[in-house]
Formats: C-alpha cells, sequence, structure tokens
C-alpha cells in the first residue's frame, strides 16, 4: 500500500494540471455539453475535457486503482484504492464566470462509498484564487503548503453557516425552508455554490461550519478529508457518516449544537 503523502503527491500534479485547463477553458469561453438531472444541472465541455485527462493521469501513474468520476463513471481496479474525482464543482460558477469553482480530488481505500471508504489524500484546487488545499490522512492540512486549523470555541449564535442547494427546485424550496429556521439561530448563512470550497472554507477558518444534504461522494470525498485533518468533525444525519442524506462539517463543539438542530429541522426531501 502506497503512503499516503506518495498519494497525496499525485493528487496534488493531476489536480494543478487540471486545475490550468480548466482556467483555459473558462478563458476561452464556456459551451454547455448537456444537462442532467434538471435543466440548470449543467455540464461544461471543459467538465468532460478535465475529468478525461485526470482520468488518463491517474490510470499512467496508478493503472490497478480503480475510478469514480462525475462525468465518466465508476470503473473497479484491483488494488482497493479507489480515485474519486469532480472535475469542476461548482459548474454553474464557471459557466458564469464566478472564481468559485474547483477541481477535487481524492483516493480512498475501499468501496467508493462515504458510508464504509476510509479517505486517504484529498486535493482541492481553485485555479481562479491560485489556491491548493490538501490533506493526506493523519498527517493534517494545508492551503498553499501553510497549516490549516478550524475556528475553535465559535458559539452556535455566533457562527458564520455554509450551505447549499440540490438542482430540483422542489427539493430547493424545502432546503430554503430549513434556512429560514436556522438563520435567525446562527451569525448568519452563505451560499458559496461549491461544495468541495465549502468544506476548505471551515478548514481554513472562513467558515464555521457547513451542512448540505443530496451531495454525491466526489462533492465532498475531498474536502470533507480536507476539513476533518484540519479538526473538524464531519459527520452525518443521526450519527451516521457524511453522505447524500447530509453533510455537516465544524469544530467538534460547534457541530455538538449545529447536527442536532439540522436533525430537528430534518423533513424527509429537503
Amino acid at each position: 500500500m502506497p503512503a499516503n503523502v506518495e498519494l497525496l503527491g499525485i493528487a496534488r500534479t493531476i489536480a494543478l494540471r487540471a486545475g490550468d485547463l480548466a482556467r483555459l477553458r473558462r478563458a476561452e469561453g464556456v459551451e454547455i455539453a448537456a444537462s442532467k438531472s434538471s435543466l440548470s444541472d449543467i455540464v461544461t465541455r471543459a467538465d468532460q475535457e478535465v475529468e478525461h485527462i485526470i482520468r488518463g493521469a491517474i490510470a499512467a501513474a496508478r493503472p490497478n486503482d480503480g475510478f469514480y468520476g462525475e462525468e465518466s463513471g465508476a470503473e473497479t481496479g484491483s488494488s482497493g484504492l479507489t480515485w474519486v474525482v469532480d472535475p469542476i464543482d461548482g459548474t454553474v460558477n464557471y459557466f458564469y464566470g464566478i472564481p468559485s469553482y474547483a477541481v477535487s480530488i481524492a483516493v480512498v481505500e475501499g468501496d467508493p462509498d462515504p458510508q464504509t471508504w476510509r479517505a486517504l489524500a484529498g486535493v482541492v484546487v481553485n485555479p481562479a484564487a491560485g489556491e491548493v488545499f490538501a490533506a493526506a490522512a493523519g498527517g493534517g492540512a494545508a492551503l498553499n503548503g501553510q497549516t490549516l486549523h478550524v475556528n475553535h470555541d465559535t458559539e452556535l449564535e455566533l457562527a458564520l453557516v455554509g450551505t447549499g442547494f440540490g438542482y430540483d427546485a422542489t427539493r430547493r424550496e424545502r432546503q430554503g425552508r430549513v434556512v429560514t429556521e436556522l438563520i435567525g439561530r446562527v451569525r448568519d448563512i452563505r451560499r458559496i455554490g461549491a461544495a468541495s470550497l465549502d468544506l476548505c472554507g471551515v478548514a481554513a477558518g472562513r467558515l464555521d461550519a457547513y451542512y448540505e444534504r443530496g451531495l454525491n461522494p466526489w462533492d465532498h470525498a475531498a474536502g470533507a478529508l480536507i476539513a476533518a485533518e484540519a479538526g473538524a468533525t464531519v459527520g452525518g444525519l443521526r450519527d451516521a457518516r457524511a453522505s447524500s442524506d447530509l453533510v455537516v462539517a465544524a469544530e467538534p463543539g460547534l457541530f455538538s449544537r449545529l447536527n442536532p438542530l439540522l436533525q430537528e429541522f430534518h423533513r424527509d426531501d429537503w
């Protein structure tokens, strides 16, 4: 089994290359290739091209590993490791030219299921900002080489909380009602539009907490590890691990207050 730092080095190299391509394609102009779950759930040509080069680079470096990407699906490997990839997280931001999008690459041990995997390394690159968030399991988290730590001892009433919304309009309405219930109990709410950057924001102290329902594994695989290595507790509903049911990340004391509150507000389809 390769060392986590070795895997992190591979992930960083590939993510930086992919980020350069994403930034170049953004400057040239973005073309929508398709819609997925709804008309607002778009895929750009750049999403597809960036994932293609990531997949090829991983196959060249680690030919026996599996791959699980947003745009090209899953492929099982023989090594017990799987690379979980979002080529451009925050595609709508990317399409509009909002500089909050990211390349997210994680490598996990076990099946590509957040309920059972063990994340070994993760990198989130924001090409527009020149930021590289990175973590190896047991080795801490860093931003451009500087160690990251979550904010500590933040009271719920003073917490800046990030969240996101689904593509389906009906689900967004339900999620909006949860925000309505929560916003009077915290400092304020932020909606940045890229889950990986929200989780890295918790790691960097730019947010005190983050929660979202309906995320896919590639949305949070790298960011959740980075947040956890910076000192956050990352979990889901009813003491479960983070998954599509719910992802919550915060400093442990704040997590212990926020997560029960979200469960109190929980509705089956929000």
